[in-house]
C-alpha cells in the first residue's frame, strides 16, 4: 500500500519511539523489494549518517536506523513529488531530483537530509541520503482536510468525466479494479498506527486503483489526442487528492508516535 518511503516512514518512526522493533522495520520493507541497501549521495551525509558514498559497498538498512537514532532523528515526513509541484523538497539539487525521479522520499527536516528509494535489481531497492540544499519546514495536511478533499475531487472529477463523455460505463471494470489492487504490495503497519490514518490510506489506494483504469482506454479503443489530453486533465485533481492524502495519513501516524513516546517519556 502507498510507497516505499511511506513504508520507512511509518515503521521507523514507530521503531525511534519504542513501538516496534528493528526486525519489525525490515520485515515490512521486504514487500517493496527482497533486499535492501543504503549509501549516501555526498560527503556530508556520509560523514553524519557513517555510510559509504555511492558506487562504494552498500550499507545495510541497520545501519540507517542506528544512524538514525544516534543522530537524533525526531520527524520522518513522506513527500509524494510530481513536476510542478516539489513542496517539501528544502530547494533543487540532487535530492529533488532523485525525489521526482522515484516519485517519494522521506525528508528529515530536523536534521536537513532525505532519503530517496530507487530498485536498481530485480528484489533490490537502493536507498541514498542525501544533503538538503536549503532545508525548509515540512508542510503538514490536516487529515480531516485531506479525508474532505478526496471526496471534494472524486465528485469534481466524475462531474468533469461525464461532461467530456470519456467517463462511459467499462465492461469488466470491477474484475480490473480487483486485479490491479491484489497486484500492489501488501503492506502491514505497526500497532499503534491510527486508525482513521489507516482508512484515509486505504480510501486513497482504491482511489489510486480507480485513477490507472480510468486513465487507460478501454480494451480494443482508444481516445483521440485531445480527448485523452482533456481526461487527464480532469483527473489530476483526483490524483493530487490521492498525493495529499497519503502524505497527511502516514505524516499523522509519524506524529502521533512521536508525541505518545514524548508523553510515556
Amino acid at each position: 500500500m502507498c510507497r516505499p518511503s511511506a513504508t520507512f516512514a511509518v515503521w521507523s518512526s514507530a521503531w525511534l519511539n519504542g513501538a516496534a522493533a528493528s526486525d519489525d522495520v525490515l520485515d515490512a520493507l521486504l514487500a517493496w523489494g527482497e533486499a535492501h541497501d543504503v549509501v549516501a549521495a555526498d560527503a556530508a551525509a556520509a560523514e553524519a549518517f557513517g555510510l559509504p558514498l555511492a558506487f562504494n559497498r552498500a550499507a545495510t538498512p541497520v545501519q540507517l536506523l542506528m544512524a538514525l537514532r544516534s543522530q537524533g532523528a525526531k520527524s520522518l515526513h513522506l513527500v509524494l513529488p510530481v513536476p510542478g509541484d516539489v513542496r517539501g523538497l528544502g530547494g533543487g539539487g540532487p535530492f529533488t531530483e532523485a525525489a521526482l525521479r522515484a516519485g517519494d522520499a522521506v525528508v528529515l527536516p530536523d536534521l536537513g537530509f532525505g532519503l530517496v528509494p530507487e530498485p536498481i535489481a530485480e528484489g533490490l531497492v537502493r536507498w541514498t541520503v542525501y544533503s538538503l540544499t536549503s532545508p525548509t519546514p515540512p508542510e503538514y495536511f490536516a487529515l480531516g482536510e485531506a479525508e474532505h478533499g478526496l471526496t471534494d475531487a472524486i465528485r469534481a472529477s466524475a462531474g468533469a468525466l461525464q461532461t467530456l463523455d470519456v467517463a462511459s460505463d467499462r465492461p469488466g471494470v470491477r474484475a480490473e479494479l480487483s486485479a490491479h489492487l491484489r497486484s500492489r504490495p501488501r503492506v502491514d503497519w505497526p500497532a499503534g498506527t491510527p486508525g482513521r490514518a489507516l482508512r484515509v490510506l486505504q480510501r486513497a489506494e482504491e482511489i489510486a486503483a480507480i485513477l490507472v483504469i480510468a486513465s487507460s482506454d478501454d480494451p480494443g479503443g482508444a481516445l483521440s489526442a485531445s480527448a485523452s489530453t482533456l481526461r487527464a486533465q480532469a483527473l489530476r485533481p483526483l490524483s493530487d487528492a490521492v498525493r495529499t492524502a497519503r502524505c497527511a495519513a502516514v505524516n499523522e501516524a509519524v506524529r502521533v508516535f512521536a508525541e505518545s513516546a514524548a508523553r510515556e517519556g
